[in-house]
């Protein structure tokens, strides 16, 4: 081939990878976050591979199971790096509301019980994951904000050596018996102890009959609870500080029974339950790589990391571990009372109206 021939070839082979890549860029969509071709898992992963980053905060505890999912994640995609920051729900929101409002993001994607609070503050926006379509409609904003990664499901804690399984309060009117007057107890927490136990019978019952409940209950001069972390009113109920310990997660007295602590759950039919939620932030600086760790937590690979770290799974089909299969409420014949992030949204402001009002 002489070399003008070759020079030519050169310029044709040149002029078609270049309109390849044309043609390609054309095809990306312009907002990668909420594409649903069938070519998205090809973009997210081109895309992720260019970022090489995302970051993610979380409410999850970081050796059991934050480390655990993003060190599986880089695994699977070696191209991108995660890196996370771990902290409960008012700090974690403190520092998002602090980044956004300096122009100075950092986190990419957030999880954790904050749903409402987040998509509430305009700080989140829509995406799309394949794993929605599976999900029942209360797991997933209608405005396609948040999918449900974990699952919270409450009960009664109570000391085995204080209380007998024959004699534990078995539901919600058993509260109201004399003998338990000053034995009872609840964490105050804006997200999962004592505002949600309230909600939850304002959902169950209507406001007339829970308000009529509440007013009861107060009689009993419950402990308003306010120090330490969600396992610390377990551990004083192990230790028989308070024989009784009303909404806390119900895994919690199985994991401590299961190593020789004398404490123990009770459900209450329906059980209340919640969610732990997944996040994109606005502006997000990682798109591609954010859906790319979406996609992972909400697989059954990412679920079963969050299983075998002691955390009830959202993904259908994927189980709980036998040690605290005890506490979903399904697998003991109890209905479920699930109070999603937009029901929390619109009935926190009353129920912490009616906590103050009675309980306080």
């Amino acid at each position: 081939m002489t070399t003008s021939r070759l020079r030519t070839f050169g310029l044709i082979l040149a002029f078609t990878m270049l309109a390849g890549s044309v043609a390609r860029a054309a095809d990306a969509p312009a907002n990668i976050l909420t594409y649903k071709g069938q070519d998205r898992d090809r973009l997210i992963a081109d895309g992720a591979r260019k970022e090489g980053l995302v970051v993610i905060y979380s409410t999850m505890i970081v050796n059991q199971a934050l480390r655990p999912l993003a060190d599986a994640f880089m695994k699977k995609y070696p191209f991108v790096k995660a890196t996370y920051w771990r902290g409960d729900i008012p700090e974690l929101f403190a520092k998002i509301a602090a980044e956004a409002k300096s122009d100075n993001r950092i986190a990419d994607v957030i999880e954790g019980s904050l749903g409402e609070i987040a998509v509430g503050a305009n700080i989140t926006q829509p995406y799309y994951s394949p794993a929605s379509e599976d999900m029942p409609d209360v797991y997933r904003d209608p405005k396609g904000e948040w999918l449900t990664t974990r699952m919270n499901y409450f009960g009664l804690a109570y000391n085995t050596k204080q209380v007998s399984a024959a004699d534990v309060p078995k539901s919600y009117e058993d509260l109201l018996d004399p003998k338990w007057k000053g034995k009872l107890s609840w964490r105050i927490d804006e997200c999962c102890g004592h505002i949600l136990f309230i909600t939850s019978l304002r959902k169950l019952w209507g406001e007339d009959k829970a308000m009529a409940y509440f007013k009861k209950l107060t009689q009993q001069n419950i402990v308003n609870f306010a120090a330490g972390s969600a396992r610390t009113l377990v551990d004083r109920v192990m230790a028989g500080e308070y024989p009784l310990a009303v909404n806390i997660f119900a895994h919690h007295p199985l994991i401590s029974a299961g190593k020789g602590a004398s404490v123990a759950t009770q459900l209450f039919d329906p059980a209340p339950s919640s969610a732990a939620q997944i996040m994109v932030l606005k502006n997000v600086t990682h798109p591609a790589a954010s859906l790319l760790f979406v996609d992972f937590t909400l697989s059954e690979e990412g679920q079963k990391i969050l299983a075998a770290a002691e955390y009830f799974p959202a993904r259908k089909g994927v189980a709980a571990l036998p040690s605290i299969a005890g506490a979903v409420p399904a697998n003991v014949g109890v209905k479920e009372n699930f109070i999603s992030p937009l029901e929390v949204a619109a009935m926190k402001a009353r129920s912490s109206e009616i906590y103050n009002e009675i309980f306080r």
